[in-house]
């Protein structure tokens, strides 16, 4: 059936088509029904119905969906029902524990790229990795899957580098000095790093407060060449471009799947042509994972899959029983990453990124990696390396000014110690969640300062600041704290 194109300026996080009613009803579709565009290729979107906005016979493109047809309004486009998918078929196979091989997985990444999975059949392929879990065969192919339907980068250079920490640990900032260091002595690292989940910011919301994360593959390649390193954001790059896909649906879920969060973080980084990956895996009171057996169980799985793809990997534990730094929240943790890199911050937050750092320039063959890691820091030339990849990245020369543009929310309230003792607790996970209530990730002025960490406490003393750009906001995150208790005193 040919329909008229209307675009729609507007953003609907997936291709989504508006149909009248009438429309609707000739071609027998319902709202969230798939439907087929055929052009040179073929695309797959989902289906609204709103007659207010499209006439009978005119189909409205959201924005993702018109920036890939490029056509324009009132040109003709050939639409029917989609057809039938076996991933359907595949999904309630893994459902029902069955083991998926590698064609099998290739083939449900491949629709989820291509859009012609709903929400809903996302879900339930995570929840069945959730339910019944993946052999390491199944993890390995579906890394390969997920690297295999996305963009690839190749980096000239002895060192293509990359670290990753699994998450869950607020403030766990390390990521922007880390590959400053690394970049300063000479390791390239083509940096994409997430946005926050669950937590109060992500490595990507931080950056994003002084400098563009959304780049063109072109442009990091440009970044990289020029100066060894980026900092971007993976989901603006198409590298496992089915990986964001899932993200979206587990976020909604707070799904926390295993296989899917190792496959997620390799092809990643083997799409960004790294050879050398560094793996920081958190475990304690508090963090994802609680204790070392498990975290080294963790660690192994993420050896087998360096071992398959033949990249040189290393796995690190860490103390993960309190949140790192002193800031929590985009601008709060940004100003915690300058401080370090000005060798004026918070001691636990420099030793961990001397510390990975150290580790990653370690498993590239590097001699005298900690000593070369401390001059670079302590000289001024790792800030110096952060500077050229913001400005990089930015177009110009005006780092400065962004962070003279760096200014926390006008609200605050500062929460004191009722007694004196000994802080015996800090869950990452209420301080991130505290943070969200504040406004965080979506307003970077907000968050919280942490003044003290676990130790001991004198009645009165400030234990935390909180800041908002909302009163309610800043109300609902005093009641939270005080309900919730994310600090303990004993």
């Amino acid at each position: 059936m040919k329909l008229k194109i209307k675009n729609f300026n507007w953003l609907a996080g997936k291709p989504v088509v508006i149909l009248n009613e009438k429309t609707a009803k000739k071609m027998n579709i319902f709202v969230d029904d798939r439907i087929a565009i055929m052009g040179d290729k073929k695309f797959y979107a989902v289906v609204d119905i709103f007659s207010k906005l499209v006439k009978e016979n005119e189909i409205g493109l959201s924005s993702e969906l018109g920036k890939i047809i490029k056509k324009k309004n009132k040109s003709f486009i050939e639409v029917g029902t989609s057809e039938m998918s076996n991933a359907s078929f595949l999904i309630k196979k893994k459902l029902n524990g069955t083991k998926l091989n590698g064609k099998e997985l290739e083939y449900l990444v491949a629709e989820i790229v291509n859009n012609n999975l709903t929400a809903a059949e996302i879900a339930f392929f995570t929840s069945a990795q959730k339910l019944n879990g993946m052999t390491m065969k199944e993890t390995i192919n579906l890394t390969r899957a997920m690297v295999k339907t996305g963009a690839k980068l190749k980096f000239e250079g002895k060192y293509i580098a990359d670290k990753h920490c699994i998450g869950g640990i607020a403030g766990n900032r390390t990521t922007p000095i880390s590959v400053a260091i690394c970049a300063a002595i000479g390791l390239t690292i083509p940096k994409t790093s997430s946005r926050a989940i669950t937590s109060a910011s992500g490595t990507a919301d931080v950056i994003e407060t002084i400098s563009s994360v959304e780049i063109p593959l072109a442009k990091i390649k440009s970044t990289v060449n020029k100066v060894g390193a980026c900092l971007a954001w993976g989901g603006s790059l198409g590298l496992a471009p089915s990986d964001d896909k899932i993200i979206q649906v587990e976020r909604l879920l707070n799904l926390d799947v295993e296989p899917q969060l190792l496959a997620s973080i390799m092809s990643k980084k083997i799409s960004a042509g790294s050879k050398y990956i560094l793996i920081d895996v958190p475990y304690g009171r508090g963090a994802k994972i609680a204790t070392k057996k498990r975290a080294e169980s963790l660690g192994k799985k993420f050896e087998a899959i360096g071992r398959a793809f033949k990249v040189k990997l290393k796995v690190v534990y860490t103390n993960g029983s309190q949140p790192v730094g002193n800031g929590y929240g985009p601008i709060l943790e940004m100003l915690d990453v300058i401080k370090v890199l000005e060798n004026n911050g918070p001691e636990d937050l420099k030793e961990k990124s001397l510390f990975l750092a150290t580790e990653l320039t370690k498993l590239c063959g590097i001699k005298n990696a900690r000593k070369k890691c401390e001059e670079a820091l302590s000289s001024g030339k790792a800030y110096d390396k952060f500077k050229e990849i913001i400005n990089s990245q930015n177009g110009k020369k005006n780092f400065n000014e962004k962070i003279d543009a760096l200014k926390l929310a006008k609200y605050k309230q500062i929460i004191r110690a009722p007694k004196t003792g000994k802080i015996t607790i800090i869950s990452n996970k209420g301080i991130n969640n505290l943070c969200r209530v504040l406004g965080t990730p979506e307003t970077i002025s907000a968050g919280a300062y942490m003044h003290k960490h676990i130790g001991k406490v004198k009645k009165g003393e400030k234990l935390l600041t909180l800041y908002s750009e909302s009163k309610t906001k800043l109300r609902a995150g005093v009641k939270f704290y005080k309900e919730f208790k994310p600090i303990e005193i004993k």
